[in-house]
């Protein structure tokens, strides 16, 4: 008896020690930065314009811009937790090379951008670009695409605006949804400091919203993705499910591939 209370105890103090790790340290786990100097030159294989914008706390946030001659529209991108604009300028060029501008952001602490990340700052800061997006092209002619936790704040920036269409790649109900499937042992709701409900959000947005979402997804839970459109009460929404799919790969499918331009002209 005295064992097994002794095991009770240790197993207690080892979860109150995880919750406590997993509160203080969920930043670190949701966002993991690429730092890149303030010298470090891009290369990519598509005409660009880096440059910068600067918010009210004097944070500055790097971002590229790929140019056509004669665009069909702009897609302003939000990209993943991991990695930096070396990275996701890659993965954006994708659009560029279907002639429509990219702009895309590095979110505070990634790459060259500055500043303490928060929730409220994404959002802050994801309207900055849209405001710039704004000036430089008319708002039907802008597509806000979001992958993976940018899914969340291309949804915000598309409740609080309106663009032609909102494209959401691997997207999640809230974030406790996901935190949830990750960690169904905790009660995740009171640790996450972070909650970005997407659900909430797209109950206001007035454009098109177009998900892609694959069946085998271990990071977002296709579950999620699926929950989240099913939440949309307006009818203008798609789901492409890719069978198989998991969370990086979408764009090796033929699901993918043979709708996307048809789902960027928004037919």
């Amino acid at each position: 008896m005295h064992k097994l209370k002794k095991i009770l105890l240790w197993s207690i103090s080892l979860y109150s020690i995880a919750m406590v790790l997993l509160y203080f340290f969920q930043e670190k786990i949701i966002f993991q930065p690429e730092k890149l100097s303030t010298d470090f030159v891009f290369q990519f294989e598509h005409p660009f314009e880096e440059f910068f914008l600067k918010t009210n706390d004097n944070s500055r946030l790097n971002a590229i811009r790929f140019v056509n001659e004669d665009p069909k529209g702009v897609i302003l991108y939000f990209h993943g937790n991991k990695g930096s604009l070396k990275r996701w300028g890659e993965i954006a060029m994708f659009f560029a090379k279907k002639n429509y501008d990219i702009i895309i952001m590095d979110y505070r602490g990634y790459g060259k951008s500055t500043g303490k990340i928060s929730e409220q700052k994404l959002y802050d800061d994801a309207q900055l670009f849209y405001n710039y997006v704004l000036e430089l092209y008319p708002k039907d002619q802008i597509t806000i695409y979001g992958r993976s936790i940018g899914t969340g704040i291309a949804v915000k920036v598309a409740s609080d605006n309106q663009p032609g269409h909102l494209i959401l790649e691997t997207p999640y109900y809230n974030m406790n949804d996901v935190a949830e499937s990750w960690l169904p042992y905790f009660p995740t709701n009171k640790l996450l400091r972070y909650k970005i409900p997407s659900n909430k959000f797209i109950q206001n947005v007035v454009c098109d919203i177009t998900i892609y979402h694959g069946t085998d997804d271990r990071v977002v839970p296709y579950a999620s993705g699926e929950l989240l459109f099913n939440s949309i009460s307006a009818s203008n929404k798609r789901i492409i499910t890719i069978p198989k799919g998991s969370h990086n790969d979408l764009i090796k499918f033929e699901e993918y591939l043979t709708t996307i331009d048809n789902v960027l002209k928004n037919d």
